[in-house]
């Protein structure tokens, strides 16, 4: 059976010497978060993710969400442990304090979402889609939509979702065919058919809000007449009671490759009673919202799966015994060596911790980045963060999944045909990390919105909040004999990234298709390079550390620190090159082939 434990050593490593979050109170509506509030409350975050939620991952696997005569039942100890979650505050940790929330920084949210993921990745789906309704209608709704939803939402006795996708529409959400039609009172119905909605239906809340798309009637054709609708399942009477059910229903639910106790639902909108969120035809903008928000957090998803995989694999390869060290018996009291000794497990080993710990401090950057937007008293230095967001947002979403996905399948590998086996439970964290690569707009949506929109957003500006700190850091620390063994390659893998930026803003302006076809590409030698960057720093950190002597590093922390950086610059980093031969290479081939030939 799998186990976790929180990896609150690294995480404070990051939040505290790599970020110096302590700096946090220094933003106006932060000034509590000191470091003596932060820690209690991610050990007991570590506490519950541990002792609750982790003990429910693979039962809930193994029964999976049902649908009697309408209703969705989760699995069992679901509801209990959802009861426990909202008792604790834990729905309401991101959320404004005046709608009862308790306003926590972005980047301490980040860590504690990645100890959800880690420990029970189907059970966050759940408050996880009602924060991002609540930023929606936050951001978009009336005074008395606000007033209405929210404080119930804060504290989870209500539930929210986003309804996007229909049967026929997927990302082109121009498609869609759902249907508004207003009724003179304000209201309207709404009417259509809505798919793969996660927390559609379920039985852990009393109400369920949905926010969903659709077209009123004379609306512009494609994205331009589209609006967002607040759908609740129960109608809520002016003192705040539950009403009458309304005309929405759960007409099945999906049978899953993973994160089998979330429920995933087609559902189903009859003439339902429905209200404008925001203005008519611009429901885009306000589901936008939404999505960025989610974004960040299924990037949470992908880290959170990473960690289990590596703290279980790690676990195995230690304690599996198969073969002897290539340089020696290791363990002569035993028949055979344990297969951490062999180089290839190691290899794979500190790959996943690689990607690991270097997707939690780009994890951590991002809400850093959150916080200063959202927070920082200078226009100024909100617009530079927000542009910062907006740049890594699709990074953030499709490197730390598919970095995440990889760093599972490695964890089967090390298990052997154990891994493949369900009862070892290494199988699961591939099989519910794969849906991270797809939703919220697949991997390779994420690369075209990098190159197509967020790079060339206002003239480039948005890629000056990434590039200019790398090349000071690069300038600053050239002489560092130190860092010698970081900076030149991380110049180099820059230089790359540089390149490469060229070469796709000046051919994407004459032939799109060359922009498209090295998107992906593009967006992992992005990726990649910053992680680089933020192993350089964790290097930096960890090296003054050492030097500095005393027990700063009496359990070799710091040590295994500047070894894993070590690690993903010789047998990582190198992947650039490639990357950019892959992206100088032009798309003519993959274009020219003709269709029928597939």
């Amino acid at each position: 059976m799998p186990t976790y434990k929180a990896p609150l050593r690294d995480m404070r490593f990051v939040l505290y010497e790599l970020m110096n979050s302590e700096k946090l109170p220094e933003l106006p509506g932060y000034e509590e978060f000191t470091r003596d509030l932060v820690d209690p409350i991610l050990e007991e975050a570590a506490k519950m993710c541990e002792e609750v939620l982790q003990p429910l991952n693979r039962s809930g696997d193994e029964e999976g969400c049902r649908l009697e005569n309408g209703v969705v039942y989760t699995p069992k100890g679901f509801k209990e442990a959802y009861k426990q979650y909202c008792d604790g505050g834990w729905n309401s940790i991101a959320c404004d304090p005046e709608l009862g929330g308790q306003g926590m920084p972005k980047i301490v949210c980040t860590v504690i979402e990645e100890m959800m993921c880690s420990a029970n990745l189907s059970f966050g789906l759940y408050p996880g889609l009602t924060y991002g309704a609540y930023v929606a209608l936050k951001g978009f709704g009336t005074d008395h939509q606000k007033a209405t939803y929210l404080p119930n939402m804060v504290t989870g006795k209500w539930s929210g979702t986003m309804c996007l996708t229909e049967p026929h529409c997927g990302t082109d959400l121009g498609m869609l065919r759902t249907s508004a039609k207003p009724q003179g009172d304000g209201s309207y119905q709404i009417t259509g058919t809505k798919i793969f909605i996660s927390a559609g239906e379920h039985d852990l809340t009393e109400n369920i809000i949905h926010l969903v798309l659709a077209r009123l009637p004379g609306a512009p054709s494609g994205t331009k007449g589209i609006s967002l609708f607040l759908v609740p399942k129960f109608l809520v009477k002016d003192d705040g009671s539950l009403g009458a059910r309304n005309g929405v229903s759960c007409g099945s639910i999906e049978h899953k490759m993973g994160i089998k106790a979330s429920a995933t639902c087609v559902m189903n909108f009859d003439n339902a009673t429905g209200w404008l969120v925001g203005s008519a035809n611009k429901g885009m903008q306000a589901m936008f919202t939404m999505m960025n928000a989610e974004r960040i957090s299924v990037g949470m998803q992908g880290l959170g799966i990473g960690e289990v995989a590596y703290q279980n694999a790690t676990a195995y390869a230690k304690d599996r015994i198969q073969g002897r060290s290539l340089s020696g018996v290791k363990d002569p009291a035993k028949p055979a060596d344990p297969i951490i000794v062999h180089p290839d497990v190691r290899r794979m080993l500190l790959t996943q911790r690689a990607y690991v710990e270097g997707c939690r401090a780009l994890a951590a950057w991002a809400g850093e980045m959150l916080d200063i937007s959202g927070h920082h008293p200078d226009p100024k230095t909100r617009q530079e963060a927000d542009d910062f967001v907006a740049l890594v947002t699709p990074i953030v979403k499709a490197l730390i999944t598919d970095l995440g996905y990889e760093a599972a399948n490695i964890g089967i590998q090390v298990y052997g045909g154990h891994g493949y086996i369900r009862e070892w439970g290494m199988e699961q964290f591939v099989r519910d990390c794969r849906i991270a690569q797809i939703y919220e707009g697949t991997n390779g949506v994420q690369a075209l919105d990098l190159v197509g929109r967020k790079m060339p957003a206002n003239f480039g500006r948005n890629l000056r909040q990434f590039f200019h700190p790398v090349a000071d850091y690069i300038e600053g620390h050239q002489h560092n004999e130190q860092m010698v063994e970081f900076i030149g390659p991380l110049a180099k893998s820059f230089g790359r990234l540089q390149q490469a930026t060229g070469a796709i803003a000046q051919r994407g302006m004459a032939r799109p298709d060359e922009a498209g076809a090295a998107a992906t590409e593009y967006l992992r030698l992005f990726g990649l390079t910053a992680l680089a960057y933020l192993w350089a720093r964790m290097a930096e950190v960890a090296l003054a550390k050492i030097a500095a002597g005393g027990d700063a590093d009496s359990d070799g922390f710091y040590k295994h620190k500047v070894l894993t950086a070590r690690f993903y610059y010789e047998r990582i980093l190198p992947e650039t090159s490639s990357l950019l031969s892959k992206i100088m290479a032009g798309g003519k081939t993959m274009m020219a082939f003709e269709e029928a030939a597939f």
